[in-house]
């Protein structure tokens, strides 16, 4: 009888390592023992776990007051009805936009001195995003919302921490008269991080697939002339109606219907941010926002194919049995790689270009990589049917490309023969298509004998 092949279990992403709650989630007993006013809440269950009743939004309300207040120091409070924030999520999201700018993908112009700064899409009364970059990172936001009431008590939650009142600046944002309805800002689903919320991808609401985005500003006319940004987060407005934002009986995370609302959902709210960052570009290094459907992620990757961003970026959050994926994109140029020590032993060598547009694909690649190297001396062989172009350069070549040095690389192919040179380097360079807007190029070592050096160098 042949045996039964083992399905390899996905490995499940966890919390962010630099999240204060990875290795020590909240301890409900001890904050039942420290803070009187959160002690009515926790009960314990036959195995003596302490616990709180997620339904309860006075519950959920006082844990993310007692976690602010015991783990960061900030002092904190919302009205009865609005959203309310899971600490440790939040975390993930403003920990992983520090990878991104800590990455160097998108390189820093120094525009704001040196000081991040960041924009808070929809910020809330909550204010959970700037207070958070805040305290733990130093950073410096704008916060944009549109009620009052939001405006109101986001202004009170940063008044009331005035050790980083000053980097957090709230900013309403105008109705014009054509909006047809308050669709939120500030949106975000009543899902909690110790239960399963409403199925991420599984729920199938059905709704048009023109449906647009008609609402207040977002970026552009919110963000003034002259304006400079590091990066934007958003907690879109996940649902298309409220009745479809109640489903999830096992949570109480508030929220109202600016909150949690837009017709069209999170797919046609993000489609606005892509839209205005296109007219915006260069103002943010980064542009982010939280997804909440990993079915509305495709579609959103592939949107921003098609408006030639350079740079796509996604991951995915997971708190308790909470998932949601974050979407990151830019207009600049990415910033050249640099070969690491562990990587210069590789004969082989890949990565891939992202967001290509559509009417270029692998061979328009070929042929600039073609280019370039012949206009630099080097002797080479296109194959357009592999997609393979084989590149024969000697050291004196590979100097003068790395050094951009034009003149030299004339003086170089006047006065010698590729073929005959003795250090000769010779490398094969394939170019796939994956997708539409995005390539993987690979590069490998035909001989052994070749300057590792060189072909590193060359290709990164």
């Amino acid at each position: 009888m042949p045996s039964k092949k083992r399905r390899r279990k996905e490995e499940r992403p966890k919390i962010h390592p630099k999240n204060k709650y990875s290795d020590n989630p909240p301890d409900f007993a001890l904050l039942a023992s420290l803070y009187p006013t959160f002690k009515p809440f926790v009960f314990y269950t036959r195995e003596g776990r302490p616990r709180i009743d997620w339904t309860d939004f006075n519950a959920t309300r006082e844990l993310t007051r007692v976690l602010l207040l015991h783990d960061h120091n900030l002092h904190w409070w919302i009205p009865h009805g609005q959203l309310c924030p899971t600490v440790p999520n939040r975390s993930n999201y403003i920990h992983w936009i520090e990878d991104l700018l800590s990455s160097h993908i998108i390189p820093r112009d120094n525009t704001n001195g040196g000081n991040v700064r960041g924009f808070d899409i929809g910020t809330g009364a909550n204010c959970i995003y700037p207070l958070l970059g805040a305290s733990l990172l130093g950073w410096s936001f704008v916060a944009s919302d549109m009620t009052d009431v939001a405006i109101e008590w986001a202004e009170r939650n940063v008044k009331n921490n005035p050790n980083i009142s000053e980097l957090i600046e709230i900013r309403k944002v105008k109705c014009s008269q054509n909006t047809l309805s308050p669709e939120g800002l500030s949106g975000e689903s009543s899902y909690s991080e110790e239960r399963e919320g409403l199925p991420s991808s599984s729920l199938d609401i059905s709704a048009s697939e023109d449906k647009s985005y008609y609402g207040p500003a977002i970026l552009v006319d919110v963000v003034r002339d002259g304006e400079t940004f590091d990066f934007c987060m958003c907690n879109p407005p996940f649902f298309e109606s409220f009745e479809e934002a109640g489903l999830n009986p096992k949570t109480s995370c508030g929220g109202t219907y600016e909150e949690m609302v837009c017709p069209g959902g999170e797919k046609a709210f993000i489609t606005r941010i892509i839209e205005d960052s296109v007219v915006l570009k260069q103002s943010f290094r980064w542009y982010t926002s939280m997804v909440g459907r990993k079915v509305n992620l495709k579609f959103l990757v592939s949107k921003l194919r098609e408006v030639g961003v350079t740079v796509v970026k996604t991951t995915e959050f997971v708190q308790g049995k909470t998932c949601r994926w974050g979407l990151a994109w830019s207009f600049l140029p990415p910033a050249k790689k640099i070969v690491t020590p562990h990587v210069t032993e590789k004969n082989i060598l890949s990565f891939m270009l992202e967001g290509i547009q559509r009417q270029f694909g692998a061979i328009h690649v070929l042929q600039s990589v073609e280019s370039f190297f012949l206009a630099g001396g080097a002797s080479c062989k296109l194959n357009a049917s592999s997609f393979v172009v084989d590149i024969t350069a000697s050291a004196d070549h590979c100097n003068a490309l790395l050094n951009n040095d034009v003149k030299y690389i004339d003086e170089v192919a006047s006065c010698s023969n590729v073929q005959e040179a003795p250090s000769n380097l010779c490398f094969r360079i394939l170019v796939f298509q994956q997708i539409p807007g995005t390539l993987l190029v690979k590069g490998s070592l035909q001989h052994r004998d070749s300057a590792l050096s060189g072909f590193h160098l060359l290709f990164s």
